[in-house]
């Protein structure tokens, strides 16, 4: 068991886990339970589930990157009797719980951010640090990619994916100069991109913390793999498998992952829906959620310095009632 979990801690190009001494208290996994991982990635959470609960619990592991899961299914294989391991979409859990047999589990665990092999070693041009092709699929089965987007839609869809999924404020220049780079020369590859973008941004107006892409690169990632109508389903679909006292655990990596939990979150825990001005409640909602923090824990100023990619973790905490 030992060197199983050295594996899982010493390999740190391939991912060190976010907040999990928070996810270990909040998620407070009970011996002989049923838990979900909904984004297994190199099994850091799995593993903090086991260890919490003496190996006695069952998890139930979702990863739709294939690749990441044959590597993580190996890693983990001294515990293969507890894992059940699933290459699905976390959508999907309602459908597998019930192929499984299971009509509730004991909690739910998501962790929304790439991990370090998805950025660094997947070739998949998630990140532009690599001169990659513009792939960006999570799930290498699905048809469109980042490649597709780039060079088939208008300026003007451009420019909404930009400023809807990344927030980029510069989204209609970055989308002309797209547009118009591509008239001479297809955009295949990371680094092509990177330089578009940066020549579309104003010297002045070009952050100084990240790299000038990083928002487009986020909002072509979400746009490719639908990953917020996607992380709003799941919520909806794991709170109605989530078993009374069960809790659900979601770290997220940006506002917009960050506000669909809260707001899913929020409507599951309200009491009443009646307009205020009404006398008497007429909607008869209990409320389903019970908030175990009211605002989004964020990562220790420790777990940062060792680990600055966990600094825009934002992790929120909800228990079924």
């Amino acid at each position: 068991m030992l060197s199983t979990a050295m594996k899982l801690e010493q390999n740190n190009t391939i991912h060190t886990s976010v907040m999990k001494t928070e996810v270990g208290e909040y998620l407070n996994p009970q011996k002989n339970g049923t838990y979900v991982d909904a984004t297994l990635g190199f099994g850091g959470h799995t593993l903090l589930i086991l260890e919490k609960t003496d190996y006695t619990a069952k998890v139930v592991c979702f990863e739709i990157d294939k690749d990441a899961l044959s590597i993580t299914s190996e890693m983990l294989s001294n515990f293969s009797e507890k894992l059940t391991f699933v290459n699905k979409n976390f959508t999907e859990l309602e459908n597998v719980l019930n192929a499984l047999n299971l009509n509730e589990v004991n909690g739910v665990v998501a962790d929304l951010g790439l991990s370090s092999f998805q950025l660094e070693q997947s070739g998949k041009g998630f990140s532009f640090q690599k001169d990659e092709f513009l792939d960006m699929r999570a799930d290498s089965t699905t048809d469109v990619t980042a490649f597709d987007l780039i060079n088939d839609l208008s300026s003007y869809q451009l420019s909404e994916i930009f400023w809807k999924y990344g927030e980029e404020r510069f989204s209609r220049q970055i989308a002309r100069a797209v547009t118009k780079s591509r008239e001479e020369k297809e955009i295949s590859t990371t680094l092509q991109l990177c330089s578009i973008v940066q020549s579309a941004i104003p010297g002045k107006f070009r952050p100084k913390k990240i790299n000038s892409s990083t928002k487009v690169f986020q909002a072509l990632r979400i746009a490719v793999n639908n990953e917020l109508a996607n992380l709003e389903l799941f919520l909806h679909k794991a709170i109605k498998c989530l078993a009374v006292g069960g809790r659900i655990v979601i770290i997220s990596f940006n506002s917009l992952e960050d506000k669909i939990v809260k707001n899913v979150f929020r409507q599951y825990s309200t009491v009443c829906t009646c307009p205020p001005d009404l006398p008497i409640c007429s909607c008869g909602k209990e409320p389903v959620l019970k908030l175990i923090n009211k605002r989004a824990m964020s990562p220790s100023n420790d777990e940062v310095s060792i680990n600055p990619r966990s600094r825009s973790a934002k992790l929120r905490v909800a228990q079924k009632i």
